[in-house]
């Protein structure tokens, strides 16, 4: 069977298994934490050097590491990655963006504000920096959705996957998601396609 090793709090780690359900996927979810030190494991980083999760571990043995990856990886061939060249040159983009100008600002930001680990780190300059730069993303995201329902084509794809995962929980990081409307209400319809499921789910 399929293994994803994760953080049940981790929006990185939800975005594979929101996937997986939502496709009808088994897997086995396996719990490794960089709270505790789990990714830092030499049986770990056996698996993955980077000493990170996700980490989908295949039927086979190979595995596949980065959180995106694994969402495309998971995706080919189904309704989540659009076939028109145009479309998916989109997804990809969103993907890019979350990854590059999304989730180091409004993911860390929460991070910084409710793991008592990483508040040594929350300094009043780096929270006003990814609080900048969350709304940012936010008002990048908010100009897109107020001419379109998703973010690559007219269906719910990996890109929305993929920004929904630390989107949604954006408030914990102090963010006001009142402040964009057609981010709160592409929120509402991502919640409503099939097969969707709380970040807290396991199989």
């Amino acid at each position: 069977m399929t293994t994803l090793y994760g953080m049940i709090d981790s929006g990185n780690c939800y975005k594979p298994r929101l996937l997986m359900a939502k496709l009808g996927i088994p897997f086995a979810n396996v719990e490794v934490s960089s709270h505790t030190g789990d990714t830092r494991r030499p049986d770990y980083v056996a698996k993955n050097p980077n000493a990170m999760v996700p980490l989908l571990e295949l039927d086979d043995g190979r595995r596949i590491a980065e959180s995106n990856a694994i969402l495309l990886y998971l995706a080919e061939g189904t309704r989540f990655l659009p076939e028109d060249r145009y479309e998916r040159a989109m997804a990809y983009q969103w993907l890019f963006f979350e990854q590059y100008s999304h989730e180091p600002y409004i993911a860390v930001r929460k991070a910084l504000l409710i793991f008592p680990e990483r508040a040594k780190d929350a300094t009043p300059e780096r929270l006003a920096a990814t609080l900048e730069r969350g709304n940012k993303a936010l008002g990048v995201m908010n100009q897109h959705l107020a001419r379109n329902d998703f973010f690559a084509g007219n269906a719910c794809s990996v890109a929305d996957i993929a920004l929904y995962a630390y989107t949604h929980t954006a408030d914990q990081g102090g963010f006001q998601l009142d402040a964009y409307p057609a981010v709160t209400a592409w929120l509402k319809r991502v919640e409503t396609d099939p097969g969707h499921v709380p970040i807290e789910w396991l199989p």
